[in-house]
């Protein structure tokens, strides 16, 4: 994120920093930032697709500290990449980057990798802690600089960006804001958190007293998430700054210092742009100016009111009036109630797959999951089966298109995937996207089952908030390749059991009342946990098929969303634990008997067998003794030297399961 360089030219120097003690005061937080933040601080593995619990406790104690020092919180949260998707090459390498990380990660190299349902997790805490959050349209700084300056309060972020900006109380970054460490403050004025705040005064007292004007074109040049000018490298090898960037040694940060410098000694940036264009070729001139002059007016502060939004619950930007969605669909982009993966499949017909630390020599965790995105491309471009009559030919050309930016094997591909019909008796011309929320309950929920191969009599006997996972789980066993081990799905189960088992012992607003025999069970299973968590052993397949089930609970969770919630959205902190599951999977193949971890708590024991009953009950008796017949001779087979085509498409079973007629997609591009 942000300028290229800067944040690590500004931490070298601490000058430019003044000393700030956060307390009774309003603070917009940069969701993005902070959830990344947290994220890296309370994970100590990224391998095992991550640990959401604590996660969710980091998040939890963050606020705390903020309540307690009477600091008034309001994150805003990115958006999609907006209909000018000017940041797609930007978005394109971070990708890159993450699968990079996602590879050294599988062999055993250290780095770090947010979880996939991070982002989703995040949002989930905010609405449980009552923090007040927005999701923005589509980038959010210009909107957080906005609202900042509308409140004359300061910025929490870890985007250099931010150092550009004009803030009227400055920008204080996450490294510094030591939220762990609050202190007693001095007499009536309370306790608050030790921050540092950058000080654009000092930055360009630095700087010969540059003005500060200039600063979102210094940005501009330099290279940020809008601009990587390859023409101004003609620039930089001519011009001399008046301390020349080309002189001496000066250290990695030389080229920025030099660009200061030059800038220092111009009024304003229009004379300043006109200097630049000097060193251009006349045909270059124009061009780079008006991308020059584009990307400055990103470091403009929005005049979007998003202190309305959080007054009264309503958002309105121009980009989102003119994007044409319906209306309850802004709405809930805004509430967090569908993801900005929404969005990007609407405007752009464009999504990115987040990478996981998978089998790189597999097919993409994502590729399961595929029916189940086809099915919300088909819901948001409205794709309905009348289309049928049409000749093949004609039919074809009627069926939208979604390029995903996805893996194959270890390189960042793009595939273009058909959006899948709908029915007609589901989703005929009474019910467009518009109107999909005025259809009967009923009717949604059967849809969503019916695409996750499952009846609600399955599971009327399972815990409503547990019956989304419980379906996922199902569709998963149904269509993941490999095909899911029965110590996979038990391991996975009994995660979930313990996930029930903290929340009946831990949470003080349950209205389930906690038996004795649930508390010693849950100290009991924190002493296994405790013991058996220090094993190191790391299977990567079985690590490629949870991240398949994560990548179908995501889309599951979406869908979900988009039919307006007809069954409970779980709690992703209790919901899944990498560590913990890969744990019970591994103790499995040699020790049995830890199916049996919660047999002190009789209600546990029989939540892990209802839902071990209601999964086996869609498949045949004999599913996983076929699986476990098809897998050892798998072994015993030479690998084939023939190498095959590689598409993006749904097997038949998953055409069944889905009731949908045309899964196929394209091929490969890219």
């Amino acid at each position: 994120m942000g300028v290229q360089g800067l944040t690590g030219f500004v931490e070298e120097r601490g000058a430019f920093f003044t000393e700030l003690r956060v307390r009774d005061t309003k603070l917009v937080i940069d969701g993005s930032s902070l959830y990344h933040q947290l994220c890296f601080a309370s994970a100590v593995d990224f391998r095992r697709g991550g640990d959401y619990g604590p996660f969710a406790a980091a998040v939890r104690d963050f606020f705390g500290s903020l309540r307690t020092c009477r600091v008034a919180p309001f994150v805003v949260l990115d958006g999609g990449r907006g209909a000018d998707d000017r940041k797609l090459p930007t978005l394109r390498s971070r990708a890159a980057d993450r699968l990079r990380a996602a590879h050294g990660l599988s062999r055993g190299d250290g780095g770090c990798l947010v979880p996939l349902l991070t982002r989703e997790a995040f949002v989930q805490a905010l609405g449980r802690l009552g923090v007040p959050f927005v999701q923005c349209f589509a980038e959010a700084d210009r909107e957080i600089a906005g609202l900042a300056n509308r409140w004359g309060c300061p910025v929490l972020s870890l985007d250099s960006d931010f150092c550009v900006f004009d803030l009227a109380a400055g920008y204080c970054p996450l490294t510094h804001f030591q939220w762990r460490s609050v202190c007693a403050g001095e007499g009536a004025q309370g306790c608050y958190v030790p921050a540092r705040c950058f000080s654009v005064e000092k930055f360009c007292g630095h700087f010969s007293q540059l003005n500060r004007s200039l600063l979102p074109l210094f940005a501009a040049m330099n290279g940020n998430d809008y601009i990587d000018l390859a023409a101004l490298q003609v620039f930089f090898s001519k011009v001399r700054s008046p301390r020349g960037w080309a002189a001496g040694k000066g250290g990695k940060h030389v080229r920025l210092q030099g660009l200061l410098n030059w800038l220092s000694q111009f009024a304003e940036p229009t004379e300043a742009v006109d200097n630049v264009l000097k060193y251009l070729k006349k045909h270059q001139r124009e061009e780079i100016r008006e991308l020059l002059c584009t990307s400055m007016e990103d470091y403009t502060p929005s005049d979007v009111n998003l202190e309305a939004f959080f007054q009264n619950g309503k958002y309105d930007c121009e980009a989102a009036r003119s994007s044409d969605l319906p209306q309850w669909v802004l709405d809930a982009l805004a509430k967090g109630k569908l993801a900005p993966f929404i969005s990007d499949a609407l405007i752009l017909r464009s999504t990115f797959l987040h990478v996981q630390v998978e089998n790189m020599q597999r097919p993409s965790a994502h590729s399961t999951a595929l029916p189940i995105r086809q099915v919300i491309y088909g819901l948001l471009l409205k794709v309905s089966q009348n289309t049928e009559a049409a000749s093949p030919s004609k039919q074809t050309s009627e069926l939208p298109v979604v390029c995903e930016f996805d893996r194959l094997q270890k390189t960042l591909k793009k595939t273009f995937v058909q959006a899948a019909s709908i029915p007609t008796d589901f989703c005929d011309d009474h019910f467009p996207l518009d109107k999909l929320m005025e259809m009967p309950m009923s009717c949604r929920q059967m849809f969503l089952l019916e695409t996750l191969g499952v009846k609600m009599s399955f599971l009327e006997s399972i815990p409503s908030h547990l019956q989304l996972p419980v379906a996922v789980t199902c569709y998963w066993i149904h269509c993941s390749e490999p095909k899911v081990k029965l110590h996979h799905l038990k391991a996975l189960l009994l995660m979930i059991v313990s996930g029930e088992l903290q929340r009946i012992t831990n949470d003080p607003d349950t209205t389930v009342l906690c038996a004795e025999d649930d508390s010693i069970a849950y100290k009991e299973f924190l002493k296994w946990k405790e013991k058996k968590l220090q094993n190191k052993d790391f299977d990567l397949d079985a690590a490629h098929s949870f991240c398949q089930w994560q990548c179908c609970l995501q889309m599951g969770l979406y869908l979900n969303q988009l039919l307006c919630t007809p069954l409970s959205e779980p709690d992703l902190s209790r919901i899944y634990t990498g560590t913990l599951v890969h744990r019970l999977y591994q103790e499995l193949k040699s020790n049995p008997s830890v199916e049996n971890l919660f047999s002190l708590s009789p209600k546990m024991t029989q939540l892990y067998q209802v839902l071990l009953n209601t999964v086996e009950s869609t498949v045949s008796p004999d599913f996983f003794q076929m699986t476990k017949a098809k897998s050892e001779s798998c072994k015993k087979k030479k690998p084939s030297n023939k190498k095959k085509k590689v598409i993006r498409c749904a097997t038949s079973e998953t055409q069944h399961l889905c009731n949908v007629n045309r899964f196929a997609s394209l091929g490969v591009d890219d």
